[in-house]
């Protein structure tokens, strides 16, 4: 069976980030993908220049669209710009018995531009986290969720995921691309039972925009047909492998994307 997955994010022109990288990353998986935008973002590989968030009901809508019409196997939440559209995502969701939920708390793009209002964070806590099968935050993102400084070490992860877990989600990611002063990248997967450790060299490239993006779509998109664990894995190696063939791409000035199809374009 095909997987029917839905994205709930923001858009972003230059196709790396936001729903466009979610829908490129489930098809890469193998799954279909479908969409429902919470924001109209104006962006492309140097920064934000300004986003329009679209008004909560109409996002309703769109959510209801899907799910009154098509079977959905799993949802990737991304951007989710303030408390009215927060709402309404958790009311829906859970109206609809959605199963597979991924949430990537997307807060700050990688320019440093913010994409959420300060006063939403609280909602996205307290509504979304506990709906969620996973989260997957970085640093950054998981200081905001504790109000902490994210300045950690991997010892010290290894506390806060467990802090993170708390929050109510099923499972957590907690991404260690930010962590100083390591040669890997070391990401902590906690649920029911022990912590699971993924490292990996770190490559670098300046074509990691929509990194964060593409991770946890990839995750949501093998969620129906895999255990947690196995999605992370299998999802950790694709992105590993597109951010390793980034560099055949051309596209913009600044952190360019990632080649979401580094498998299949020859």
């Amino acid at each position: 069976m095909i997987a029917n997955v839905l994205s709930i994010a923001g858009t972003d022109p230059t196709g790396g980030a936001g729903i466009h990288a979610d829908i490129k990353a489930f098809s890469a998986m193998g799954a279909y993908g479908m969409a429902a935008i919470t924001a109209v973002v104006a962006q492309n590989t140097q920064g934000v220049r300004s986003f329009v968030a679209l008004d909560p009901q109409f996002v309703g809508e769109q959510i209801d669209s899907v799910f009154d019409d098509v079977r959905v196997d799993a949802v990737k939440i991304g951007m989710v710009p303030n408390i009215g559209i927060a709402e309404v995502i958790a009311e829906r969701l859970h109206h609809h018995g959605a199963k597979n939920i991924v949430l990537d708390p997307v807060m700050v793009a990688k320019s440093g531009d913010h994409l959420l209002e300060s006063s939403a964070v609280s909602t996205i806590r307290d509504l979304l986290v506990p709906l969620a099968t996973l989260i997957t935050p970085n640093l950054p993102e998981a200081g905001v969720l504790l109000d902490a400084d994210p300045m950690w070490t991997l010892d010290e992860m290894r506390l806060r995921v467990k802090e993170l877990a708390k929050l109510g989600s099923e499972w957590v990611l907690l991404k260690g691309g930010h962590l100083e002063g390591s040669t890997e990248s070391v990401d902590l997967l906690y649920g029911p039972g022990e912590i699971i450790e993924f490292a990996a060299p770190r490559i670098h490239t300046r074509n990691d925009h929509g990194t964060g993006c593409t991770l946890s779509a990839a995750i949501a998109a093998l969620l129906p047909s895999k255990s947690v664990e196995e999605s992370v894995r299998e999802a950790k190696a694709y992105l590993h492998g597109a951010l390793a063939a980034s560099d055949t791409l051309d596209v913009g000035h600044g952190h360019g994307p990632l080649h979401h199809f580094h498998h299949l374009w020859k």
